[in-house]
């Protein structure tokens, strides 16, 4: 970046948030890849000549809604994939039924710390995978409806897993 930018990027940051941390270089180059690929894949679209519904069907939002829901939590917050997210977060403590509560790293880039954000915040990234899968409907539906009825599937198994322990918990008479 040319220095009068930085400078005037510096100056904005100290006045949005004069006494935090908040990496707005590193949100706006996030905002910017996201932007670079829902283009990419608009452009895609119409080279390839793929059809976008004008209306899609209500089971597909349903469905890819609560995969959406369920890949999200999945990436942000299960054990298994704390590989992915540990290079921009620390591990922080266990965050109950699997999942795992991490803190972003600061030390390193903007980039580095809005990442860290994105990739352990659930709801965060459910506007990429929203995205991902809502393309999957237009370049490959047949396989994307499978995925994403795995998804659905694990999330309903996830709410009845819990449904059945605090079934349990009660019969016991045990306290929540």
């Amino acid at each position: 970046m040319t220095s009068p930018v930085r400078g005037r990027l510096d100056r904005l940051r100290r006045q949005y948030a004069p006494h935090e941390h908040r990496p707005l270089e590193g949100y706006a180059a996030t905002m910017g890849a996201f932007g670079a690929l829902a283009g990419s894949l608009a452009v895609a679209a119409k080279l390839t000549g793929r059809t976008v519904p004008e209306r899609p069907a209500t089971a597909d939002v349903v469905l890819i809604s609560i995969a959406t829901h369920k890949l999200s939590r999945l990436i942000a917050k299960d054990s298994i994939t704390s590989p992915l997210r540990a290079p921009f977060t620390r591990y922080a403590e266990p965050g109950g039924s699997g999942e795992l509560n991490e803190e972003v790293r600061d030390e390193g880039s903007p980039l580095r710390h809005s990442i860290g954000e994105l990739v352990s915040c659930p709801f965060c990234l459910a506007v990429w995978v929203a995205t991902g899968l809502t393309s999957g409907l237009v370049f490959a539906p047949k396989l994307t409806r499978l995925a994403a009825t795995v998804f659905t599937a694990v999330a309903a198994s996830d709410f009845l897993q819990m449904a059945y322990s605090l079934a349990k918990e009660a019969a016991e008479g045990r306290p929540e």
